[in-house]
């Protein structure tokens, strides 16, 4: 049986430790961070090896650049990414996922999964980093795997 209780807690400054806004429960919490129609297409970005501010202003979606920069804000205090300069004069940044933030992977893989049984004329975007070999040491040519529909 699930129980939905509403709970308020302060923020803090350890990532690590829960904030619930308005329940403890756990889809409410990872809604309230995630629930957006813009941080899950900037997190599959990553996930697809997309670094630079101008690469996420790219994809077909057409983020703003206000809403783009206070998502990415959001998602680094909440511990999901980290940026660090590439450039001084002017500053720019690249971001990564950290594990918090791959943590994510099975979910937009389930995401991609549902939506390509339910949208099957949708199409799955290839990683900018296709031809480069991940961690194992194996190349991969989009975040999802061979998820057929």
């Amino acid at each position: 049986m699930l129980y939905f209780l509403k709970v308020h807690f302060f923020m803090t400054n350890d990532p690590d430790k829960p904030i619930f806004e308005r329940s403890c429960c756990p889809i409410a919490c990872a809604l309230d961070l995630l629930g957006d129609k813009w941080t899950l297409l900037i997190i599959r970005d990553l996930l697809l090896g997309k670094k630079r501010y101008q690469e996420f202003l790219e994809s077909p979606e057409r983020i703003a650049t206000n809403i783009l920069a206070d998502r990415l804000k959001k998602i680094e205090s909440a511990g999901l990414v980290i940026h660090q300069a590439y450039q001084q004069k002017p500053v720019r940044y690249e971001y990564a996922l950290t594990k918090k933030g791959e943590d994510l992977k099975p979910i937009l893989q389930a995401l991609v999964k549902w939506g390509k049984a339910h949208y099957p004329d949708t199409e799955v975007f290839e990683s900018v980093e296709n031809d480069l070999p991940d961690k194992s040491g194996s190349c991969s040519f989009n975040f999802i795997g061979n998820i057929k529909s």
